[in-house]
């Protein structure tokens, strides 16, 4: 009976750890789940950046904290991004989409581009830098805080 009874409170040890390992495995896929397609995100409004002209914040220029951003995309084509809601828009022209997944609350979406102008007023060759923050589902009811920072240079001169 001593047997037994050590033998069940080990297992049910070895259980409770077995259930703990499988609930933050969960958590981290979530979590990196929600990352993952932010990354996609930024990466594709990266792409797109590099290979437009014409950069401006809400026609501002040049600009330190913008909250959208607009260009002219490589088929000459106006192309915007900006935060929706809790989430990344991009428009083309007049047709709108979302970035990013459910998943992932953007709370904040920040632009700074230099170097916007044209000679003889600007010799920078025009780059942006695009800050989000917010959170990503890591499971029922639990949320991680996120900031991420990307930056984009222009491939064409401008000057």
């Amino acid at each position: 009976i001593v047997a037994v009874g050590l033998f069940a409170f080990i297992m049910v040890l070895a259980s409770g750890a077995y259930f703990m390992m499988i609930s933050f495995n969960r958590q981290a896929q979530s979590i990196a789940t929600g990352i993952d397609n932010l990354s996609f995100a930024l990466e594709a409004m990266t792409r797109n950046i590099r290979t437009g002209t014409l950069y401006d914040c809400a026609g501002l220029g040049d600009c330190n904290g913008a909250s959208s951003f607009s260009f002219k995309d490589a088929n000459g084509v106006t192309t915007s991004y900006s935060l929706a809601g809790s989430a990344i828009q991009k428009t083309v022209g007049s047709a709108s989409s979302v970035l990013t997944d459910p998943s992932v609350v953007v709370s904040s979406l920040m632009f700074y581009a230099f170097g916007t102008g044209k000679p003889p007023s600007d010799y920078e060759q025009s780059r942006v830098t695009i800050i989000v923050s917010g959170t990503v589902s890591s499971g029922p009811g639990r949320t991680q805080p996120f900031t991420v920072e990307t930056g984009a240079t222009m491939r064409g001169s401008d000057l």
